[in-house]
């Protein structure tokens, strides 16, 4: 194990080294003739070392694998496929010490052999690389060498491959569920995913058992996503809204100082704690509450998951308002003044509108993590895909559907499975359509303000 991550040690150390050394070969150079500062010929020379070792360390490690397990089991030649898999799980197993029956072991002092002889390889390669590198780059330390030009090339390559990850990564999740949903669909009508009224996705086991075929209406956790995400939003966008008037227009200095840090450690509580206390404090409260007043109020509502949501989201609309209000120009208020307007009608007349844009892509993010919450959900409202408008009662939310259907006993392949990626995809387009929209209305009443 060690040998394993010795060599990044080692590429570390030279890359260390090397740029100290560049730097020092560099620096007996007259300092007004050189292109670039004597960092720049340092990380030149740390570039040459780090970056080729890592790249064999990387290469080697990826393929180190695969060709041990095709050298061990090419002494059994007859096996293929899962039970091939099998063996070399079973024979992995016995190297790493857990007992298992029937296994050769000869395959396994094979296995652990070929395993240290390429640890050491590879630690002996990458060593090799690594000072190889770092007389190369040594080497090439001359006054008139561009060093900080290939540097900053070195580092927009670097981050061209991050953004290009990046994106690919995007585009893979994407496809992933694209390809899914589609497979669902092939199982079950899309007309009675969009338009059914009954979410009952309990696929039995066997055929003999009752519920053998579910309902995949998806209007009722459509319906509760956006009547948690309603209650949750008449409590933060008011509040928040208020609360950031207050912070960058009313509020002394020192007030502000200790009141934002405040409201944002709301911000940093973690959604199971939000869960807890409207599970435990908020929702009981609300039911005898409901009785005293003679209403029926579900110990798990969309109520209560709504107005905890809210009280969570508060802090991130206030904090954008906030950020935005503030960054309107004070040649603005400036202007408000001079024409003789009082405070509030400066607020309202000025502020807000220059500030409307930004706050409506505030508003927009904060619904999109409204739609996107499940622990407030499970623990608040509910699993129940109640199609209702009554804020009393228990409903659930697509997130809760999704995190529910991946837990089972059921294959991958089930339409029970499957049903979470057509949820998943639908939510994808919401939020995505969201974000659009907050960045349309950003773009289009900004240019009325420049």
């Amino acid at each position: 194990m060690l040998l394993s991550y010795l060599p990044l040690l080692i590429i570390a150390l030279f890359g260390v080294g090397a740029f100290y050394a560049s730097r020092a070969r560099i620096s007996a150079a007259p300092q007004r003739s050189l292109p670039g500062l004597p960092g720049h010929y340092g990380w030149y020379g740390t570039l040459w070392t780090v970056v080729p070792a890592a790249l064999v360390y990387a290469v080697w490690t990826v393929v180190d694998d695969q060709v041990i397990r095709n050298l061990v089991l090419s002494d059994f030649p007859d096996l293929s496929g899962t039970a091939a898999t099998l063996l070399y799980v079973s024979i992995e197993n016995a190297a790493a010490g857990v007992v298992t029956d029937h296994v050769p072991m000869a395959s396994v002092e094979l296995l652990l052999n070929l395993e240290n002889l390429s640890a050491a390889a590879r630690f002996a390669l990458v060593t090799a690389v690594s000072v190889l590198g770092f007389f190369w780059g040594w080497r090439r330390i001359r006054p008139e060498l561009t060093a900080r030009d290939r540097v900053e090339t070195a580092l927009l390559v670097a981050l061209f491959i991050a953004s290009i990850i990046a994106i690919l990564t995007t585009v893979g999740i994407v496809l992933s569920l694209v390809f899914e949903t589609f497979r669902f669909f092939q199982l079950v009508s899309p007309f009675e995913f969009f338009f059914g009224l009954e979410w009952s996705p309990q696929i039995a086991l066997r055929e003999d058992q009752v519920a053998a075929s579910g309902a995949f209406g998806a209007v009722p956790v459509f319906a509760g996503t956006l009547l948690i995400t309603v209650i949750a939003m008449l409590v933060a966008g008011p509040i928040g809204l208020m609360s950031a008037i207050y912070l960058a227009e009313y509020a002394h200095p020192r007030v502000r100082a200790v009141i934002k840090p405040l409201l944002e450690i709301l911000a940093g509580i973690p959604t199971v704690v939000y869960g807890f206390f409207a599970a435990l404090v908020l929702a009981p409260s609300m039911r005898n509450l409901g009785v005293d007043l003679g209403l029926t109020i579900s110990s798990e509502s969309a109520l209560a998951a709504g107005l905890i949501m809210g009280i969570m989201i508060i802090p991130f609309v206030s904090s954008l308002s906030d950020d935005i209000m503030t960054a309107v120009p004070m040649s603005l208020r400036e202007g408000s003044y001079g024409l003789g307007a009082t405070a509030s009608e400066t607020i309202k007349r000025v502020i807000l509108p220059a500030a409307t844009p930004g706050i409506v892509g505030g508003f927009m993010l904060a619904i999109s993590r409204a739609i996107g919450e499940t622990m407030i959900v499970v623990m608040a409202a509910g699993l129940a895909a109640n199609l209702t408008a009554n804020p009393f009662e228990a409903v659930t939310t697509v997130t809760v559907q999704i995190a529910t259907l991946l837990v089972g006993d059921h294959e991958f392949d089930s339409e029970k499975t499957m049903a979470a990626f057509a949820l998943g995809l639908t939510l994808f387009i919401v939020t995505l359509a969201l974000n659009v929209v907050a960045l349309r209305v950003v773009q289009k009443y900004s240019e009325r303000y420049e």
